[in-house]
């Protein structure tokens, strides 16, 4: 399974902070693991509405070892704060996944967290989070369903759905026509013309990379894999850098996943030039996914592919 928002094992180096570029995120983690969760509630208040940004500090305050404890403190004090209780679910969905609380439970809570707040995705994200890894096909759908209702351009969500597709074997038994590439194009089109969803066919391609790889079926060094090379690279690549360039915004909460993705893409696809301008806008935000792919130390493959790049300027 790919790491969820930014945790690897780092072997070679320092992987970029899963809160990437959102530095009120880093302060208000830090306080969070003191105990001190006022700020935590300011800044979740804030992201009302923007539900990308809101899954993604929430995700990101789950991760925390004391996460699940204090944000339980806080939802005693505040039983119908929405925002403890969506904290207090994400970060039982973590525990459950490292094998520290019961699935059981973690499910429990982010049901009480979406009946807190109706509108709200994020509860549906812990649960498809938790699904992306332990639930059937079926109950993977049907919350990513739940989500798109909610949101349907949600970043995260599509990722994880992406990472899932990617996996199912295809019935025709040919790779270029895998389920998930139709799945991010469909994804793509639907989305407004500004929306980062313009990057996951890219997101797709690297996912079925990953498959393909673990299983033999394409080298270990995507470098030297014609799946990079091929007709539908070309055409992903293309399509997403010419999105990157026109319309690109900073402002995502999750932008350096996506740049990462790009600049992957075009590094292995030899186009060393385009991926220095990546290079140059991801800076030290080095995520894992999908320089990992598909056993790799991320930051080591990040530095190599950076400095060929930048080195053919």
């Amino acid at each position: 399974m790919p790491p969820l928002l930014g945790r690897s094992r780092k072997r070679g180096g320092q992987l970029a902070d899963p809160a990437l570029d959102d530095s009120e995120l880093s302060d208000v983690r830090a306080q969070l693991a003191q105990g001190r969760w006022v700020r935590v509630s300011s800044l979740l208040t804030s992201t009302a509405d923007d539900w990308d940004r809101r899954g993604h500090r929430l995700v990101v305050l789950a991760e925390g070892q004391s996460s699940a404890a204090w944000a339980r403190d806080w939802l005693l004090a505040e039983p119908e704060s929405a925002d403890a209780a969506a904290l207090l679910a994400c970060a039982t969905v973590m525990r459950a996944l490292h094998g520290k609380d019961t699935e059981d439970r973690a499910r429990e809570l982010c049901r009480d967290a979406a009946k807190l707040a109706p509108a709200d995705p994020t509860p549906w994200l812990g649960l498809l989070i938790l699904a992306r890894s332990r639930g059937t096909e079926e109950e993977v759908v049907r919350l990513f369903d739940e989500v798109r209702s909610r949101h349907p351009e949600h970043h995260h969500a599509h990722h994880l759905m992406a990472a899932r597709l990617a996996e199912r074997q295809p019935d025709s038994g040919q790779d270029p026509l895998h389920e998930v590439y139709d799945f991010a194009a469909w994804a793509a089109e639907q989305a407004p013309a500004d929306s980062p969803l313009a990057v996951l066919p890219v997101v797709a391609h690297a996912e079925r990379y990953r498959v393909l790889a673990t299983a033999g079926s394409e080298p270990s060094d995507p470098a030297r894999s014609e799946h990079w090379t091929g007709r539908r690279a070309r055409q992903v690549m293309k399509t997403a850098f010419d999105w990157w360039l026109e319309w690109e915004s900073e402002e995502h909460p999750r932008n350096r996943i996506d740049l990462n993705f790009l600049a992957h893409a075009k590094y292995c696809g030899g186009r060393h030039a385009e991926a220095a301008a990546l290079f140059h806008r991801i800076g030290q935000h080095v995520t894992p996914a999908p320089w990992s792919y598909p056993d790799r130390d991320p930051y080591q493959a990040f530095s190599a592919a950076r400095s060929v790049a930048l080195g053919s300027m």
